[in-house]
């Protein structure tokens, strides 16, 4: 190997060095390693920047814009009601999970089905008590292995058998013909991922403050009269599951139901009485079929879209101090209306509209977003703030919405649309069809992922470039001497490990034409090859920069560098056996 060879290998040892210690962000790594690599003339300017350009990197942040209009018109609660349900336990809930996910998978490419459940496993993880981080890692790997059961799951199976068309005279892999290895390698997957999840997946839970002074507020909710939570009970509806939030009461007809138990059916026009802390009551927002118990909300004068949910300290000097809400005139006065009220960190009392206000309450208001700048300053308040994705859900866009998704996902699946123009279309038609705001549409990108991305491309062309990829792939390939079996084991383990530092893609491109060779040179058939390829180049189960989905859920899920390689290493074996006890059955050599 040449000078520069042995440099990048050197920095890409240093780079995983420092993202297993974690003691620096990994999108600071990946950018330093890329760094060295430019400055000492390794790569150009073009090429170390090239990952900018990538369309897989630019595809992850457009699906992050599609994913804001599902959230913001409530569709990820129907898939978390619908989908997901209610599991009893931390195994049932990861086999809820990933066994639709994998279907999923199957016929559509896995970055948007991981997309879509990322932030319902949110949703669903806080309402149930479940731990994010024993959800997000499991959810990637169920998208991935799912992705291995036919030929258009994943973009890597696809170039694969492109190149077999190409450059042999073999006829290809039919659509469904990959399920003979895929299916199993589904199996092993999620029956690995739930037994060693206990042992190997940290915990990484969200600290969440249980001090005495935590606001808990005093919220009313009416059902809907013609909405689906009508003839429901307490528990069918979700409204037992909302971590932080306690039914007091309900109100029907005039009567008072207190102490209201899980089987208890709600009527039309049930005023619920809720408290509860602060993150507990906007998700009661989102819940399709509630709505403010106040008619103050829909007179006021902006539409449902350009409204907020805003926390406001009352001041001693605010007019409206010693009033009752109802009499106080709020939302003349601030085209602002009272849907909580806090106090002391105990909820009080008394119905909405009674409440008497003093100074220190806290409000939590459905407002313009223009109210936060406005009263920012004013003497009425001593705080003011907007709640971060607190907005009211359009629920009534929810179809269209799911419409965007399902014509997105058809038309790169159908390959009218390549993935990238797919997710770019159904971002723009989210925006113009105001199933999400461009605020929030900008705020909603991880630009942190998009950068270890963009700079792991980087450092995957300086691999390539220097050949020292090339060097590290021939040299475990002549290990196998003429054995084919060895030879399909080394193979496996080559494009596996290259895999898991560069994309998958860039993985099975650069070992194609390493195993053709040694393929031909043993006067055995390609095909086996060729299949192990595409299983090994998706089993980037050991880090977080070899596969997307893998990138997806790295902040989301809390994790560091060396939760991937506890429960990815072995994962990677298990399913690199699975692939070679079956391959040469199924494709003989």
């Amino acid at each position: 190997m040449t000078l520069e060879a042995w440099f990048t290998l050197a920095v890409v040892a240093v780079c995983m060095v420092a993202l297993v210690t974690n003691r620096v962000g990994a999108d600071i790594v990946m950018t330093g390693g890329l760094t060295l690599l430019l400055v000492t003339g390794v790569l150009s300017a073009p090429e170390a920047l090239g990952g900018l350009a990538n369309e897989g990197m630019v595809t992850v942040a457009v699906l992050y814009v599609v994913v804001t209009g599902l959230r913001e018109t409530g569709f990820i609660e129907w898939v978390v009601q619908t989908v997901l349900g209610r599991p009893l336990t931390l195994v049932r809930a990861q086999l809820r999970l990933m066994w639709p996910v994998a279907a999923l998978s199957a016929f559509l490419n896995n970055t948007p089905v991981v997309a879509l459940f990322i932030p319902a496993v949110q949703v669903w993880a806080r309402r149930h008590q479940l731990s994010v981080s024993r959800l997000m890692i499991p959810l990637s790997y169920a998208g991935i292995a799912g992705g291995l059961c036919t030929l258009i799951g994943t973009s890597t199976n696809l170039v694969v058998n492109g190149l077999l068309l190409e450059q042999t005279e073999l006829p290809g892999l039919g659509l469904f013909e990959l399920a003979w290895v895929g299916v199993p390698v589904v199996v092993t997957v999620i029956i690995s991922t739930v037994l060693l999840s206990p042992w190997l997946l940290s915990e990484r839970r969200p600290f969440l403050s249980r001090l005495a002074d935590a606001r808990e507020y005093t919220v009313e909710m009416l059902v809907e009269p013609h909405g689906p939570l009508v003839g429901k009970r307490v528990d069918e509806a979700g409204l037992r599951q909302l971590h932080g939030l306690y039914l007091v009461e309900i109100e029907r007809d005039g009567q008072i139901l207190p102490a209201v138990g899980p089987h208890e059916r709600l009527c039309a026009n049930d005023r619920l009485v809720f408290a509860g802390i602060v993150e507990s009551v906007v998700d009661l927002q989102r819940i399709r079929g509630l709505k403010p118990a106040t008619d103050q909300v829909f007179k006021l004068d902006a539409p449902g879209e350009d409204r907020i949910l805003t926390e406001a300290v009352v001041s001693d000097s605010s007019p409206f101090v010693g009033k009752s809400i109802r009499e106080g005139r709020f939302r003349t006065l601030y085209n602002a209306a009272v849907i909580a009220v806090a106090r002391n960190g105990e909820r009080v009392p008394k119905k909405l509209g009674d409440i008497v206000l003093r100074p220190g309450d806290t409000l939590m208001l459905i407002s313009k977003p223009s109210f936060v700048e406005q009263q920012r300053n004013s003497r009425d308040f001593y705080l003011v703030s907007s709640l971060e994705g607190a907005q009211p859900p359009r629920h009534e866009r929810a179809p269209l919405a799911a419409a965007i998704l399902i014509g997105m996902v058809l038309a790169a699946t159908a390959g009218w649309l390549s993935m990238l123009e797919a997710a770019m279309l159904a971002a723009g038609l989210m925006l113009i069809s105001r199933c999400t705001t461009g605020s929030l549409a900008r705020r909603a990108v991880d630009w942190r992922v998009l950068v270890v991305i963009a700079a792991s491309l980087g450092v995957g062309t300086a691999l390539q470039k220097t050949g020292a990829a090339q060097a590290v792939a021939d040299a475990l390939v002549s290990l196998a001497g003429q054995n084919p079996s060895a030879a399909l084991g080394l193979v496996f383990l080559a494009t596996a490990l290259f895999s898991a530092f560069v994309t998958n893609n860039a993985a099975a491109v650069l070992m194609f034409p390493i195993a053709l060779a040694t393929a031909s040179g043993m006067n055995v058939d390609f095909m086996p090859f060729a299949v192990i390829i595409m299983v090994a180049a998706s089993a980037s189960f050991a880090t977080p920069i070899g596969y997307q989905t893998n990138l997806m859920v790295y902040g989301v899920g809390g994790y560091r560098f060396s939760d991937y390689m506890r429960i990815g290493l072995p994962l990677t074996l298990f399913v690199g056996v699975v692939a070679l006890l079956i391959v040469p059955v199924v494709w003989p050599l």
